[in-house]
């Protein structure tokens, strides 16, 4: 049997702080969701000037990469690569750059899914969040 990591609440307080210091010293109004491993929402943060839509995005991106345990990029680039096919598959939300696993010794602990600005903006975001806990 393993032993995995998980989220605890100051863990994921500290990669909303480092995701929100991004966006704004970028000034982009984004929404920042944060899920569990298993993809549930934990987590969820509207920055002023965010289109209501990214309200609904930005989880969508963190549970897909979350259980998908990859960044949502690899969807992304797949389906504009031609593989238009992939739209089909079940239980990934969106298939949209933007979500990022959080990994811990090899093991998925949870994501960031960020949206409201250029998608490679987005996992810019989200991973300085990751970041401000170290990994």
């Amino acid at each position: 049997m393993k032993t995995k990591s998980v989220l605890e609440l100051a863990d994921i307080k500290a990669i909303a702080a480092g995701a929100e210091a991004e966006a704004l010293k970028n000034n982009w109004p984004v929404t920042i969701a944060i899920a569990d491993d298993g993809g549930h929402l934990v987590w969820l943060q509207r920055l002023d000037g965010a289109a209501a839509m990214s309200a609904h995005v930005a989880p969508a991106k963190a549970q897909t990469a979350a259980v998908s345990r990859r960044e949502t990029k690899v969807y992304e680039d797949m389906i504009n690569g031609g593989r238009t096919a992939f739209l089909s598959a079940p239980g990934l939300d969106t298939m949209l750059e933007g979500g990022v696993p959080i990994v811990k010794d090899g093991q998925v602990i949870g994501a960031v899914g960020v949206s409201g600005v250029k998608s490679n903006e987005d996992a810019q975001i989200a991973k300085a969040g990751i970041a401000a806990i170290g990994l």
